[in-house]
């Protein structure tokens, strides 16, 4: 087995946090909600890319806001900066954080990166496979040039699983279910997988199919998730914008505390190394930091 860099030995079985909350905030704002995540216990604060800031900016914005959590971007868009400033500026922030950074690297999806980038989208598999040749060439000239990457991409499908297994530190998976995570161990061998998983904590049934609906409302317009998807056994009935009923049971967990630690254990068991949980408040802009509280409380004992 190939030793983990020390970040990802940090992050096994221990649960952290995805969420887009922070970039609704002003700078400090996020900065001081960064803090307040980390004060709870949580191992990892995982952020995305898409309409909202800047992934790697706003890594180092949180980075510096705090002193013990991992910050991991979830995902870096690889249309957003060519390959030598990603694997440069990934070295600097490794750095900087004291091996406190995790880059998460994704292909994104066409609309997100012909409507809004102006680029060609194709052959996502080729294009993540020589992108990440040419972050391994990459030359730098700086102190941190040898400084360790932990790198991990956005990974549903068998061939970029492989990938994930053959040129990187592991894989990201987003919108699954415990039955593909044991999928993914089948093929990513004694690699890294970080999983996310969505959640409505307590509430009605009316009111979580509200919260699940709002935040599948523009994954299901998103050919690799329809993709993945019909992989598991869903079908076009299920693609309505917002999703089914039953999509929204399968990919969104509703529950209170017991189930949302029953379903971590459940990923564990097929075979993830880190679960990221992502609350869905009651929009997709406020900040949900009670069911956080909750969480931090109910995870306490397993977190250790």
């Amino acid at each position: 087995m190939t030793p983990w860099p020390p970040t990802l030995e940090r992050l096994r079985d221990t649960v952290g946090l995805w969420t887009t909350v922070t970039e609704g905030l002003e700078p400090q704002m996020s900065q001081e909600l960064a803090s307040e995540i980390e004060s709870l216990g949580f191992s990892a604060l995982w952020i995305p890319e898409a309409w909202g800031r800047e992934a790697l900016s706003n890594a180092t914005m949180l980075v510096l806001a705090t002193s013990r959590i991992t910050v991991a971007t979830g995902i870096a868009n690889i249309w957003a900066r060519d390959a030598v400033s990603a694997m440069n500026a990934a070295k600097t922030l490794t750095a900087l954080s004291h091996e406190r950074f995790v880059l998460g690297l994704g292909v994104s999806h066409q609309p997100l990166v012909e409507r809004m980038r102006g680029h060609h989208y194709e052959r996502p598999l080729a294009a993540m496979a020589s992108y990440l040749a040419a972050m391994d060439a990459a030359p730098m000239f700086a102190p941190e040039h040898a400084a360790r990457v932990p790198r991990v991409i956005a990974a549903l499908g068998p061939k970029m699983l492989e990938l994930a297994r053959d040129a990187t530190d592991g894989a990201h998976t987003y919108l699954v279910t415990p039955e593909h995570t044991t999928s993914a161990r089948l093929i990513l061998g004694d690699k890294f997988l970080a999983v996310e998983q969505a959640l409505v904590l307590g509430q009605s049934r009316e009111e979580f199919l509200a919260r699940a609906h709002a935040h599948l409302e523009i994954y299901t317009g998103l050919d690799n998730y329809r993709a993945s998807w019909r992989r598991l056994g869903f079908t076009d009935e299920d693609f309505v914008r917002g999703g089914s009923e039953r999509l929204c049971d399968a990919m969104v967990l509703h529950g209170d505390d017991d189930a949302v630690l029953e379903r971590v254990q459940e990923h564990r068991q097929a075979g993830a190394d880190h679960v990221c949980l992502q609350v869905l408040g009651g929009d997709l802009t406020s900040v949900p930091l009670d069911e956080w509280r909750r969480m931090s409380a109910a995870l306490a004992p397993k977190q250790g």
